[in-house]
């Protein structure tokens, strides 16, 4: 069988691309580079938790780069480096995302969210649910969470929004990141010298990070903060929408929780991650060698029969154990707990507000966010 040519493309709103649904296969990345795909979940989970495979970005070829091309991580940026080095900013920031503050942040978002719903109410139908709601509220919280004037946000997501699109040139998404970078750095510069009740005040005054290491890792916090729950919010309630007998399932309180991660595992929001081999490895039967990169599907790990009975079926009652939505092993996604805590708010708040909400079009005319690196929807028109 000839290698899957990377990257790939939805198959549709809901369901992960179809290479991306078989356990493991070749995968042939953008700089011509063999690697793998793998979608089975034990095998992803082995994979992330091994230190022999790495997540050194210099080592792997990227959505838009090569390995050749692409340089270490700035200090700071640790998704894209391993432990120790790791390890040592993951330590400073486990102590700014603890549960206990995400669940001391739930009033305030309660509150956020009403706003947001309120104005929604005001303007009146039809609106675009991603302009109204799902983008807004966690733009708004990650910038009081970081202390960013809130005047900024509409620049942040309009600047983040460029850096993951797949289909604009390498100047233009540079352009993005600097301007992003350049007020992170004055930002940082203005807490040190004046600290508040903030994530990055609490960052500087806790630890010994550069200005430099801290403008990174902000700029990591606000990318995982703004793009990654607003396309959760919007494509679950499309998913929702289409499927009007799972809402009351969401709004009991006492179900709450567990159809959040439901609809976590069943939205392919993130596509995936990457590790390179750092030797030859056998994983489950299959021989990857030193220097090749492999791909992980987590919306495949999230399919797997051998995990989830019927995957393919949305069930805000399922037991959900055991979903990769955020990862595995040391990388695991450092925000889950403000995700969650937006998540839980929002929907069932969304469909109290307004229990005849309903599509504004057909779910063929809903613009898919195929030309970026975060799945989900452009747009959602609603009505009410």
């Amino acid at each position: 069988m000839d290698p899957i040519t990377y990257p790939l493309t939805s198959d549709g709103p809901f369901s992960p691309a179809k290479e991306a649904r078989i356990p493991v296969s070749r995968l042939r990345y953008l700089d011509g580079d063999l690697g793998w795909l793998v979608s089975k979940r034990s095998m992803i989970r082995e994979i992330l938790a091994d230190p022999r495979f790495s997540a050194r970005q210099e080592l792997r070829s990227t959505f838009f780069a090569s390995a050749a091309d692409t340089p270490p991580a700035p200090p700071g940026m640790f998704i894209g480096m391993d432990p120790p080095g790791h390890t040592r900013y993951r330590r400073h920031l486990t102590g700014q995302f603890t549960v206990r503050r995400m669940r001391l942040l739930t009033e305030h978002i309660e509150q956020v969210t009403a706003d947001y719903l309120d104005r929604m109410a005001e303007l009146g139908p039809p609106a675009d649910l991603v302009k109204a709601f799902s983008a807004p509220i966690p733009a708004q919280v990650i910038c009081e969470l970081l202390g960013a004037p809130l005047d900024y946000r509409e620049r942040f997501m309009a600047e983040m929004m460029t850096m993951s699109r797949t289909d604009v040139s390498k100047d233009e998404r540079t352009a993005a990141l600097t301007s992003v970078l350049t007020y992170l750095a004055a930002l940082v510069k203005q807490k040190r010298k004046s600290p508040s009740d903030d994530l990055l005040s609490g960052l500087i005054q806790d630890s010994d990070l550069t200005d430099e290491e801290v403008t990174n890792v902000a700029l990591l916090l606000l990318g995982g903060g703004l793009d990654t729950t607003a396309n959760v919010l919007a494509l679950g309630t499309f998913a929702l929408l289409l499927d009007k007998a799972q809402i009351p399932a969401l709004t009991d309180p006492a179900n709450t929780e567990n159809a959040v991660e439901e609809l976590l595992r069943y939205l392919p929001v993130v596509p995936g991650t990457a590790r390179t081999a750092l030797e030859d490895v056998e994983v489950d039967g299959v021989q990857i060698k030193a220097g090749e990169t492999v791909m992980l599907s987590l919306p495949g790990a999230n399919r797997d029969t051998e995990k989830f009975a019927d995957p393919d079926t949305l069930d805000l009652h399922r037991d959900t154990h055991g979903h990769v939505a955020f990862g595995h092993g040391v990388h695991q996604c450092l925000g889950q707990q403000l995700a969650r805590v937006e998540m839980r708010v929002a929907f069932p708040a969304l469909f109290r507000r307004f229990p005849d909400l309903t599509l504004a079009v057909s779910p063929e005319e809903v613009p898919l966010r195929d030309d970026m690196v975060i799945f989900g929807v452009h747009s959602l028109p609603v009505t009410w």
